[in-house]
């Protein structure tokens, strides 16, 4: 009885979970169903590209916001330990060249072992991905953890390194990541997303959508559609405010407001007697970023010069960042040399510093006014406020130019914002002690602002480096007042003519020294070569296969050159252009063409054609001997008949088994033969075989059986090198071929068209 109720309760129990899976199986399916419902009706009624958008404004906002709490704290805890360490000089100078070491190295350490395509700016690399060139492993989500943790940790460490470029290559690779990750959008292409992720990546960094929208479009873009300028307002204005509604959140900020708020005076902000002051800040920029270029290129071309040094450098690869963070951290130290320059001050609070209504020059040896704050760090008792502005320029130029070439994820738009900021208060210094009172005019005086001319030296510098006129609006987000919008256009516009006539933009230079496969600008300076035409600089000589090439022709082509794309050309002596052959078409063809596979099918064919024709001679000759052909019936076949032994055992000979797979032909062979016979056997197979290619490599390729691109882009002899120069700039275009009444004449790439310009 026992054991008749125990196993009613297994069968009780048994019953009870089943159901309970069951109620559990259409609770998940109803669950997966609802889900698809809702993603189906947000896909219909708010379209793929605002979801994507929204998705990539929130994830962008965040890692922005993650990445500047957990430098800013770094911070904190850095002069912390320097603060706490105050009277004793030794451990001082210790903590302040360790801190940044250790995260320097760590950061260039981390980088190299997941991801050595998150060293840098990143900018340079994206201008070449969105011309159509494809980069390896630069928009992966390897790069991407490298990215964010390897710069987080280069702005935790207080070295002059920027923020805004690698920024702009992460938010690139979250589009793309996300858009592949995400398996209903399909709505909108490759560049596109890129697009809108370079504009986010401004945007979200400092909190300025449209600066960062017209400030991608021109780093980034050659030729930009206008219809991807929505998504890029939409993606950067959202994801800046989610931004600047994170730091509230956090209490940093008690409203969402500007990120360097300044306080001018809007009434009277500056005079016109001052404009040739701020013209000559935009001259004097452009100089000094043509320099900063010049500087930072000749770094770079240093480390790279194959000497003992070099590669000593490139088997320790952890040494050069180590020694150039000691040098900057020894030179900043606060209590020795730094303190002539500011040294104690973080990059931030420069910018805030900087930016202020205080006249230094006015304060200087007296008591500091209420309110001063970090602005203190530039006032000492012994030295000369210009002395210190002016050192802090020198030292820290050419301590951000080397700083941007360590293999760390580093940009150098903040850097060079700082200098730009500390050139303009140094003439804003000097126009305030010229001018003690202020200007007088028509009865209303106007009073020198020396942060007014700080602003407009950061955007000014930051133009002539970047080659842009958007730093401006940048400064006007950035600050929250557009009262000196005037001659800060002024500044940036003559800063840009001075630096575009004497070095390229700091992302073009980049590009020049690692030599990847961008076409420049025609500037002014190549009027003269719009005379060029493109029978003046093609390749005459052209690798091409026609519709009679064999196998080996192609075979020979394709080992002798590296050529991505092949012309198809009528006949050898009429040269007509049919269109152009992928190589991995190619490949492919002649692999399979060769292929163990089809050498097995052959096989098979030749033995099923050769089986039918003896079939139908034996038929015909049992018809014609009047012998009874057997014919086929249902049932079970007869047994065979017993065959009689034979002591004579003899080997099939090659020739008997052809047709047999290369597996049952050598398990017949060695079975049936000596061992003494097995080289000689195998030699044998292999000359069949070698004899088999050789006879199938001289037949024609069928052309019928790969793709052919039957519209490769074409241009004519007399098309000029300006529009050249533009169809290949719009279309992303690798190479062109030249035609002349349908005849192939020669064929002109990327490299030619690079090569002219830059000579």
């Amino acid at each position: 009885a026992t054991r008749l109720l125990t196993e009613r309760d297994k069968s009780k129990v048994s019953k009870e979970t089943d159901a309970l899976s069951l109620l559990y199986c259409e609770r998940l399916c109803f669950l997966s169903d609802c889900i698809a419902r809702v993603q189906r009706f947000l896909v219909t009624r708010l379209g793929e590209d605002w979801i994507f958008l929204v998705l990539l404004g929130i994830t962008m906002a965040l890692v922005s916001w993650t990445m500047d709490y957990a430098s800013a704290k770094s911070l904190q805890a850095y002069k912390w330990i320097h603060g706490e360490l105050r009277g004793n000089i030794p451990l001082q100078y210790l903590a302040w060249v360790s801190y940044p070491l250790i995260f320097i190295l760590f950061s260039s350490l981390f980088c190299h072992l997941v991801s050595p395509q998150a060293i840098g700016s990143g900018i340079p690399e994206l201008k070449t991905i969105l011309r159509g060139v494809v980069l390896k492993e630069y928009l992966t989500l390897k790069a991407f953890v490298a990215k964010v943790i390897g710069l987080t940790a280069a702005l935790g460490s207080g070295m002059p390194v920027g923020k805004e470029g690698p920024f702009v290559h992460i938010a690139s690779i979250c589009a793309a990541v996300l858009s592949r990750f995400m398996s209903f959008f399909s709505g909108v292409y490759q560049v596109n997303i890129l697009t809108v992720g370079c504009a986010v990546g401004v945007g979200c960094c400092f909190g300025t959508p449209l600066g960062g929208v017209l400030f991608s479009i021109e780093v980034t873009s050659t030729y930009f559609a206008v219809r991807n300028y929505w998504r890029g307002y939409f993606a950067a204005t959202f994801s800046a405010f989610i931004f600047r509604v994170l730091s509230v959140f956090n209490k940093d900020a008690v409203t969402i407001t500007a990120l360097f708020r300044t306080n001018f005076r809007m009434d009277f902000p500056f005079d016109l007697q001052e404009l040739p002051a701020f013209a000559i800040i935009g001259i004097s920029c452009g100089f000094l970023g043509a320099f900063f270029v010049y500087l930072n290129r000749h770094v770079v071309l240093f480390m790279r010069r194959p000497n003992a040094m070099t590669r000593f450098l490139t088997k320790h690869r952890l040494l050069f960042p180590a020694v150039v963070t000691l040098v900057i951290a020894t030179l900043t130290f606060p209590p020795g040399f730094g303190q002539f320059m500011a040294g104690e001050l973080m990059p931030r609070e420069c910018i805030n510093s900087l930016f202020d209504n205080f006249t230094w020059t006015k304060i200087s040896g007296s008591p500091p006014p209420v309110g001063l704050g970090r602005s203190a760090a530039w006032l000492h008792p012994d030295v000369s406020v210009f002395i210190i502005l002016l050192l802090f320029l020198l030292m820290k130029f050419w301590m951000s130019a080397v700083a941007t070439t360590m293999p760390i994820p580093s940009g150098a738009f903040m850097p060079v914002f700082i200098l730009g900021a500390a050139f303009g208060r140094l003439v804003g210094e000097i126009m305030a002690t010229l001018f003690p009172h202020g200007i007088v005019f028509d009865g209303i005086l106007y009073r020198i602002i020396p942060g007014g001319y700080a602003v407009i030296g950061a955007a000014a510098l930051t133009g002539a480096v970047t080659h842009t006129v958007s730093t401006a609006v940048i400064c006007f987000e950035l600050t929250g007042q557009i009262s000196h919008i005037l001659p800060m256009m002024v500044a940036v516009i003559l800063a840009n003519m001075v630096a575009q006539g004497l070095q390229p933009s700091l992302y073009d230079s980049i590009i020049q020294v690692k030599k990847l496969p961008y076409l420049p600008e025609l500037g002014f300076g190549h009027m003269s070569q719009y005379n060029i035409f493109v029978e003046d600089i093609m390749v005459t000589k052209v690798n091409f296969i026609s519709s009679q090439s064999t196998y080996r022709e192609v075979k020979l082509l394709l080992d002798s050159s590296s050529l991505k794309s092949i012309p198809l050309v009528d006949s050898k002596e009429s040269m007509i252009l049919l269109g152009s052959i992928d190589r991995l078409e190619l490949l492919a063809l002649c692999d399979w063409w060769l292929s163990p596979e089809r050498r097995l099918l052959m096989q098979v064919r030749s033995t099923v054609l050769s089986a039918g024709i003896q079939l139908d001679l034996l038929t015909s000759s049992c018809r014609l001997q009047g012998s009874p052909v057997q014919e086929e019936r249902n049932g079970p076949l007869p047994p065979p008949k017993p065959q009689e032994p034979s002591s004579n055992h003899t080997a099939p000979v090659p020739g008997e088994l052809r047709g047999l797979h290369n597996s049952e032909y050598i398990f017949m062979t060695l079975n049936c033969c000596q061992p003494a016979h097995l080289c000689n056997l195998a030699s044998y197979l292999l000359l069949q075989i070698k004899a088999w290619e050789e006879a199938e490599m001289d037949k024609p390729m069928e052309i019928d059986e790969i793709r052919v691109d039957p519209s490769p882009f074409q241009l004519v002899e007399r098309t000029s090198l300006h529009k050249t120069h533009t169809l290949f700039s719009l279309l992303g275009l690798s190479h062109a071929y030249v035609t002349s009444i349908g005849k192939l004449v020669g064929v002109v790439a990327l490299k030619e068209v690079r090569n002219l310009i830059s000579a």
